[in-house]
């Protein structure tokens, strides 16, 4: 169902110290009888129709190349002068009641960053990269296959709803300060149709995975949560019948969307080109015929060892695709892993080139 042909919008949009990148300062829905996800969905749709798109970045705010928890810092905004469009963030170890996340962000932070960026006009994007409940080891532990015993495993089942419903309870419980929900974009089981993580293709069969889909959905469904809007997104290299094959239904999705990544500097800009012209127009097809949402939901280069990624590969890669938002990885610690970022920063060999993408593509920034 498309949610734009009923809810009545109301978009400012304004230029934000960037040269021409574009900031929605205000796209709220007025119709009071929508539900927060359901004015997000209106305000994503008019974003993909209008040619324009957020630019994301995952935890854009918490650390960056050179510092970590620094308020109002940001590798984006010290390059650019302004926030990424949408902020992506990871709920990976709420499951069992951790009060900081796998890459050790409290999820106090996290939530007031969320309340922030939507003050901003921003948007925020969740993932949840969840232990393996069988071994408890992470996401990357595939020792143990959950999804083939979900459905016989009574005690498992258990403590699969358990963890589904703190991560349930956390989003929901988002506000802003005037004490209104915030509503956000959640990615659950991402990149299933790699086997990377133990809920991904070589771990359960296709109807085992939908069915974890759709029992989240229902966890969350149960406990009265209304601000979350469901991204679907497989990984690269699939026919239109792969990415179907694992699709839970149009009634658990709101948004279609991929993640591909470039390997290999610029000598991988050819190979990454073509997995996106293979896959994304069907993805936008399909999302148009199903009154969905379409999305690149993780992309980037590690490293940006090619310095003028942004405007020669990414941007000439998406420029005429309507979809609501691209967003890249995160920029993680130098002293942790100095090569593992995906924005330049200050100083950076990238940064002239990112914020050419800025002022020229209709990419959106928040202030």
């Amino acid at each position: 169902m498309n949610y734009a042909s009923w809810i009545k919008m109301s978009a400012v949009l304004a230029l934000v110290g960037c040269g021409n990148a574009k900031s929605v300062t205000e796209d709220r829905a007025d119709d009071v009888s929508a539900t927060p996800a359901q004015a997000l969905i209106a305000q994503l749709d008019s974003v993909s129709r209008s040619g324009r798109f957020y630019f994301g970045h995952h935890d854009d705010t918490a650390y960056g190349h050179t510092w970590q928890y620094a308020d109002g810092a940001s590798d984006v905004k010290s390059v650019v002068g302004a926030y990424p469009g949408l902020m992506s963030w990871d709920l990976g170890l709420i499951e069992v009641d951790s009060v900081r996340n796998l890459d050790g962000v409290p999820f106090d932070f996290i939530a007031s960053e969320i309340a922030k960026q939507y003050a901003r006009g921003g948007v925020n994007a969740i993932s949840w990269h969840a232990l393996n409940p069988m071994s408890n080891g992470g996401s990357w532990d595939v020792s143990k296959a959950p999804l083939r015993n979900l459905e016989t495993d009574k005690a498992l089942s258990d403590t699969m709803d358990v963890w589904i419903a703190r991560v349930a309870k956390f989003i929901g419980a988002l506000r802003d300060s005037d004490g209104v929900s915030i509503p956000v974009i959640f990615r659950p089981w991402h990149e299933n149709s790699g086997s990377w993580f133990w809920w991904g293709a070589e771990h359960g069969s296709p109807e085992q995975y939908k069915n974890l889909w759709r029992r989240t959905r229902q966890v969350f469904d149960s406990i009265g949560v209304d601000n979350v809007v469901w991204a679907y997104s497989p990984d690269k290299d699939l026919t239109r019948e792969q990415y179907f094959s694992t699709y839970p239904g149009d009634e658990y999705v709101d948004i279609l969307g991929t993640d591909i990544y470039q390997f290999d500097a610029e000598n991988g800009a050819e190979e990454y080109a073509a997995r996106i012209s293979s896959q994304l127009p069907y993805v936008i097809e399909e999302a148009r015929n199903r009154g969905k949402i379409a999305a690149f939901t993780e992309t980037g280069l590690e490293g940006l060892g090619d310095s003028d990624w942004y405007t020669t590969v990414l941007l000439p890669a998406i420029k005429n695709l309507p979809i609501a938002y691209v967003c890249v990885w995160r920029n993680a610690i130098e002293s942790e892993k100095p090569q593992h970022f995906y924005v330049p920063y200050p100083g950076h060999e990238s940064e002239a080139d990112f914020k050419q993408f800025a002022e020229k593509s209709n990419a959106i920034f928040v202030k």
